[in-house]
């Protein structure tokens, strides 16, 4: 049985157990339906005040990850500041860090980089990172090896690695050890988020949503491999006619994990749009109004005279199905779409609906900030949605995140530097890299363990004359 995540009447979300979904044809109407068993369900009022269950790192080990060849590090409750000049590993032990969590690099998607290229030289290259971490009353241990496979080919560029991972010990898949150790991370290119291409804001949401979902994960490795079998055919049956047979047989899988993709979706931007909306407005003096607006590419709602819209809930009591009504309306929709979009998905030769052609839109006062934003506003939008990324973490997971801040101080204006680190003041281990202690006042300074990164070395001992 698995936990399924809904909103209930009433607008709160729910916990539903569910079974995996069956999904079933209707030979004649070629629609497909999805069924759950439901049972137990339980409203979850939690918020952000009231949690006080928290997670941190206690140590973190290192061997030939990026430039550090070894590393033994113990890290104390609170704000630990990590200052060091450019090119020296401050960015560096943040990745290993989100790399425990999510079980992959925010920076690069080729593991081979990860390698320290001193390693490469020896007989078996590899790369280790463990963490011990606390949870509440709980201590854990993840451990993450990269090994080179045994190819034989003696260029280094070639090579690939193989990742193990152990969480105290017992071998892990790494969708069973996502978010065991839960972080956020913020990043100077967190803009990107809003001026870039699509598929930024469809791995944002699949990387938030994954860490306290794990069905979400399965359901999301699942879609993309029948995804890529669905373009295959299509691609083989392009200028060949039309075989009804096979494309239903992968129709019916697509729908199947992409529901629950969608309404998850939903109902997590749904929260975070909650949360922005108390957020952005504290940024901007109250000139600005900022909301979330889930563009689905699966077209979720029939209005009179028009075509598919997407009817994104904004208030409590506006979603009012049930979990399993939802998903069987979602795919239901999701299936209709497929058939009448088969002759030109053939004629293309690629799947042209679903959620891996979703968006995430940002308007300020009712514009798209995805493409009429300033500078400006897009990094207060981009620090609006990680701010909200927090409390909705926390709230999901019920304990606090571990906050990690690389150099983005240093990007922002002193208003939004001095609400930034109220915000992380309340966290129970935030770590900063800086290249200066110039955005930092004393008070904030003399409550801060500042360590320094040199060459890939941690000096844990200075103070901030140093």
């Amino acid at each position: 049985m698995s936990l399924l995540h809904c909103i209930s009447s009433r607008g709160f979300p729910i916990l539903v157990e569910a079974a995996s979904p069956i999904c079933q044809v209707e030979p004649r109407s070629h629609s497909i339906y999805l069924f759950y068993q439901l049972k137990d369900c339980q409203y979850n009022t939690i918020n952000s005040q009231s949690i006080s269950k928290y997670m941190r790192i206690l140590h973190l080990s290192l061997t030939n990850f990026r430039n550090y060849v070894r590393l033994e590090l113990d890290f104390p409750p609170g704000v630990v500041l990590l200052q060091g000049d450019n090119a020296q590993g401050k960015t560096n032990l943040l990745e290993a860090i989100y790399y425990l969590s999510r079980m992959h690099s925010p920076r690069t998607s080729v593991d081979r980089e990860l390698v320290n290229w001193l390693a490469w030289k020896e007989d078996l290259p590899f790369a280790r990172l463990v963490a011990q971490i606390q949870s509440d009353e709980q201590t854990d241990q993840i451990e993450l090896s990269l090994v080179q496979n045994s190819t034989g080919n003696v260029d280094v560029n070639a090579v690939g690695v193989r990742k193990h991972i152990r969480v105290n010990g017992i071998p892990k898949r790494a969708l069973d050890a996502i978010g065991l150790l839960h972080v956020v991370l913020f990043l100077p290119q967190d803009i990107n988020l809003v001026d870039g291409p699509p598929h930024l804001r469809r791995q944002y949401l699949d990387d938030t949503i994954g860490q306290v979902d794990a069905q979400y994960c399965r359901e999301l490795q699942h879609y993309h491999r029948v995804l890529t079998q669905r373009n295959y055919l299509l691609k083989s049956l392009k200028g060949r006619g039309y075989d009804e047979a096979q494309l239903h047989f992968w129709d019916q899988r697509l729908v199947q994990h992409g529901a629950y993709l969608i309404v998850r979706r939903q109902q997590v931007i749904q929260q975070l749009d909650e949360f922005v909306q108390r957020i952005h407005p504290q940024l901007t003096g109250e000139m600005e109004r900022l909301r979330l607006e889930y563009d689905a590419s699966v077209q979720l709602e029939r209005r009179p005279g028009t075509a598919y819209q997407m009817a994104l809930p904004t208030e409590p009591g506006t979603d009012t199905a049930s979990a399993s009504t939802r998903l069987q309306d979602v795919a239901a929709l999701f299936a209709d779409q497929l058939r009448a979009m088969r002759v030109k998905e053939q004629e293309q030769g690629i799947s042209l609906v679903g959620p891996h052609r979703d968006n995430l839109r940002f308007l300020v006062n009712g514009v798209d900030m995805n493409v009429y934003g300033s500078r400006g506003q897009q990094r207060t939008i981009a620090l609006s949605l990680k701010l909200a990324e927090v409390e909705w973490t926390a709230q999901e997971r019920k304990d606090k995140p571990v906050l990690l801040l690389d150099d983005v101080l240093s990007e922002l204006d002193a208003a939004h530097r001095r609400y930034l680190l109220d915000a992380i003041d309340q966290a129970q281990q935030v770590i900063i890299t800086t290249t200066d202690f110039t955005p930092f006042n004393e008070e904030f300074l003399s409550r801060a363990t500042l360590w320094r990164v040199c060459a890939g070395r941690i000096t844990t001992s200075m103070t901030n004359s140093q």
